[in-house]
């Protein structure tokens, strides 16, 4: 007799084996900017992007915002709360009805922008990562290559370090990234790992670069500004500490729009992100990172004691006999 949950064990192994399809070769036929949004949980990248790819529409640009993180909650503030049936989900109700997955079945619009959610597992029930990889095999089956947009932006956790969220990195699947941080050592750790993972695939020979960051929640203590200098990047835009913004996006409310009181910030970072290169940035050591941050709330200035093997044991066990045997030599 099998043991309980064998059968979900194995079909988890089959999963992680599983090599993506290569790389789409086929001739471009529209230069459209393709890029990958990156941060903490938690941190606001869904809201940035919501709002960044409204302005972009507003100024006549065709968007396609695809929210990679397995939340999806990507696209509900656009929607005004409502959930996006979610690519994974929605091909395995296909798959099981012998039917087809349609542009219909999950792709949906608003005042010309296009949103879709890719989805994830259950806790415990499969590979965040490897579902990535799957949404992203949908989408080639779907057209993806061949459709006409202007922007592509993709939104994924930064601080989930399985190969599925570096895809757009390691196989050159966007032009640049943009990292969402703000003034906290954790959103800054998740900034540099970003960096780090820019940097590396770099050295493989690849392509993609950091257009810059993003500072949300900025209440004006200047610690992620001092890190996109550090590194390299530039600073798109800072959305600042606000009330009213904070009650807008609980209520999932729009507030990029041109007319709107947030307008011309959202302007700027529309205008910035198409304008801005692919830098190849210099990530920081985890020494560089705490140098950012006054030491009075960081702990910067701890000085690292090692431990011995008198503090590991109770003091009557170290003096404990042996028992090994030793023979006189002959």
């Amino acid at each position: 007799m099998s043991r309980p949950g064998a059968e979900m064990y194995d079909n988890l192994r089959d999963e992680a084996s599983q090599e993506p399809d290569p790389v789409h070769t086929g001739e471009v036929v529209k230069e459209t900017q393709i890029i990958a949004i990156y941060g903490k949980g938690g941190i606001g990248k869904s809201f940035t992007l919501a709002n960044l790819s409204y302005m972009l529409a507003r100024q006549g640009k065709k968007v396609l915002l695809i929210g990679c993180d397995p939340k999806s909650d990507t696209t509900s503030l656009l929607f005004g709360g409502k959930a996006c049936p979610t690519i994974i989900e929605t091909s395995s109700k296909k798959k099981e009805a012998g039917e087809e997955v349609a542009i219909g079945d999950v792709c949906f619009k608003r005042d010309g922008v296009f949103a879709m959610e890719l989805g994830g597992p259950e806790v415990g029930r499969g590979c965040g990562g490897r579902g990535i990889i799957h949404g992203f095999e949908t989408l080639e089956k779907l057209g993806f290559h061949d459709w006409d947009f202007d922007y592509v932006l993709l939104d994924f956790l930064g601080d989930v370090v399985c190969g599925g969220f570096g895809l757009p990195i390691a196989r050159d699947m966007c032009q640049k990234v943009v990292v969402v941080g703000s003034n906290d050592l954790q959103s800054l750790y998740v900034a540099n790992n970003v960096c780090s993972a820019v940097e590396y695939f770099r050295k493989l020979g690849g392509n993609v670069g950091v257009a810059g960051m993003v500072v949300n929640k900025d209440d004006g203590t200047g610690e992620a500004a001092a890190f996109a200098e550090a590194v390299g990047i530039p600073v798109l835009a800072a959305i600042p500490q606000n009330e009213d913004i904070r009650r807008k996006s609980a209520n999932y409310q729009i507030i990029g729009y041109p007319e709107g009181q947030w307008g011309d910030l959202f302007g700027e970072l529309a205008d910035n992100l198409c304008d801005a290169p692919p830098h190849q940035p210099t990530p920081l050591t985890q020494d560089g990172l705490l140098a950012l941050f006054d030491t009075e709330d960081t702990g910067g200035d701890f000085v690292l004691t090692p431990a011995t093997q008198a503090d590991m044991c109770a003091a009557d066990k170290l003096d404990k006999p042996s028992l090994e045997v030793i023979y006189d030599e002959v």
